[in-house]
């Protein structure tokens, strides 16, 4: 067989400079998609699964960037990945580090499109916070994200890339067992909707959590959801990770307009999809994320309204102040007031804590997260529109 043979898959992967066909990419390969890819070019079969265990170890244990890294493979078999894959990972446009700790990445994918990734250091934890997609259609009005248009959906290995990219950073490879781990933690709240993107985010997260890799417990990945009910059930049975919904109304008539999905799916039924939601039990609750906006949801009556909405379900309310955005329309509101409404839900039995802001300083706070390109796109656009009207 050929050393090019062609390999059938459905992932998207960085062009060739010379503006060739873009090799395969081995990272966000499936372990049954990289036995195909293997199977594919030659490998042969009694040789598959050993090839596979080797060259996964290499990848998501060591993080090595080069095939002549992967030593413990023949010259020969090096030479033959290197002809027919590559190993791509999302490429760091800027870093920035927080006066707090936290980096902000932007980083490039396939295209030339940009999306940010956010790593926040904590005393016993690192949570890497990932996109799902390039822009959101969900346009909630609070969201700086949700004003960049949607361009598309991040694929598998982009996902998967920028753990990689943040492991990267961070010196995180190849750490003997045991030791403390930088990135401990997954949340799944950057750019877009994760579950307008199942398949991708479910595979990623699969990888992620590979025992013989990254090795990520299922509890340490949050999935946030603004409320696609029809995939909440589906991503626990699938995923298994623990689930978080961006609620920040107790009425439909406000949620319409802070979350406009709800004028598809309500209140009512997203609450059922997380009671049906699989493994939930109050050592597995569900996360409420809950943004303070003053005068718009922040009422005694909203609190002591949101408290009898999930009654029966094992959550935990996280209330998040409003991280202002130049431009937005609303304010966040005083921390008395979120100390009132914390107050009511705690003394109801739910846990409430506030979240403390971090990387407002460099613009990478809860919904504050948009590719530095497409705010200056705009700038742009704006003077020219300025400009025009004088």
């Amino acid at each position: 067989m050929p050393a090019t043979a062609p390999i059938t898959q459905d992932f998207i992967t960085i062009p060739r400079k010379d503006g060739g066909e873009a090799l395969p990419n081995l990272i966000g390969m499936t372990r049954v998609q990289l036995s195909k890819a293997l199977a594919d070019v030659g490998t042969p079969p009694k040789q598959i699964k050993m090839r596979l265990g080797q060259i996964w170890q290499w990848i998501y244990t060591k993080g090595v960037l080069d095939f002549d890294q992967m030593t413990s493979l023949s010259k020969d078999f090096r030479s033959l990945l290197a002809v027919n894959f590559q190993l791509a990972r999302p490429e760091i446009v800027t870093r920035q580090i927080s006066t707090d700790g936290t980096r902000k990445y932007l980083l490039r994918i396939a295209g030339g499109h940009e999306v940010e990734a956010v790593y926040i250091p904590e005393t016993n934890r690192g949570t890497l916070c990932i996109s799902s997609q390039i822009g959101c259609t969900l346009t909630c009005p609070f969201c700086h994200t949700g004003t960049q248009k949607l361009v598309r959906n991040l694929t598998t290995a982009e996902i998967v890339g920028q753990i990689m990219v943040a492991r990267d950073d961070l010196d995180e490879w190849g750490k003997e067992p045991g030791a403390k781990r930088l990135v401990s933690n997954i949340v799944l709240m950057g750019m877009g909707e994760p579950l307008y993107n199942t398949d991708n985010v479910r595979d990623a997260m699969l990888i992620a959590m590979d025992d013989a890799g990254i090795s990520l417990s299922r509890r340490r990945i949050t999935l946030s959801t603004s409320g696609v009910v029809p995939e909440i059930v589906r991503a626990g049975a699938e995923i298994g990770c623990m689930l978080a919904i961006s609620f920040h109304a107790t009425t439909d008539i406000v949620r319409d307009k802070l979350v406009p999905i709800n004028r598809k799916h309500k209140i009512a039924e997203l609450l059922q999809a997380c009671r049906d939601y699989p493994r939930l039990s109050n050592s597995e609750r569900i996360t409420f994320e809950y943004v303070m906006l003053k005068d718009v949801n922040d009422s005694d009556a909203d609190a002591r309204r949101l408290v009898r909405l999930i009654k029966g379900i094992p959550a935990k309310i996280n209330l998040i102040p409003f991280n202002p955005w130049p431009g937005s329309p609303y304010e966040r509101s005083s921390w008395e007031r979120i100390e009132a409404f914390a107050e009511i839900v705690n003394n109801a039995g739910y846990a409430s804590p506030v979240r403390t802001p971090r990387g407002e300083d460099i613009m990478a706070a809860c919904g504050q997260l948009k590719s530095a390109t497409e705010r200056a796109r705009k700038s742009r656009a704006t003077i020219a529109k300025e400009i025009e009207g004088e």
